[in-house]
């Protein structure tokens, strides 16, 4: 039976208001020791905000942690997935986006996450299809730790 998307995420997820300062998302980031935040209008996934979020449209800009919303830096369209997904698939979408996190929803809400390292971390069987997707394509420097420390 193959593996399914909703047996590898994490159901804990935090997430922060489109409206927050980038700062408030940095101190929430920091206080859960994670590189992301889904962020949220009202009760629907809208983005997520990452640490290259913030590096790229913020401190390599110089813009102003309190003054700039996260609304303004995060990355969208969400590109999410449902549970019953088969992980196979979900680490082909990732491939595909060159990214490494996806938010899982069910039936419009946010129930979960799942990232690359999670996969690798929790179902090495799950590392002949990606060491097979990291040959067929060009594989984005931000994913390539996670390769290099999974696969060699």
């Amino acid at each position: 039976m193959p593996l399914k998307v909703e047996d590898v995420m994490v159901t804990d997820v935090i997430t922060i208001s489109y409206r927050a300062s980038v700062k408030r998302a940095a101190q929430v980031m920091n206080k859960h020791e994670i590189g992301c935040l889904i962020v949220v209008k009202g009760n629907k996934a809208v983005g997520i905000v990452t640490e290259r979020d913030m590096l790229k449209r913020v401190v390599a800009r110089a813009a102003d942690p309190k003054k700039t919303r996260v609304e303004e830096i995060m990355s969208q369209p969400l590109i999410v997935v449902e549970p019953d997904m088969e992980l196979e698939d979900a680490v082909k979408l990732m491939f595909e986006m060159k990214i490494k996190k996806l938010p899982v929803v069910d039936k419009g809400k946010l129930v979960g996450i799942v990232s690359i390292t999670d996969i690798a971390k929790f179902h090495p069987h799950i590392m002949d299809i990606i060491k097979k997707l990291a040959m067929q394509e060009d594989v984005p420097k931000r994913m390539q730790r996670v390769m290099c420390y999974y696969i060699s």
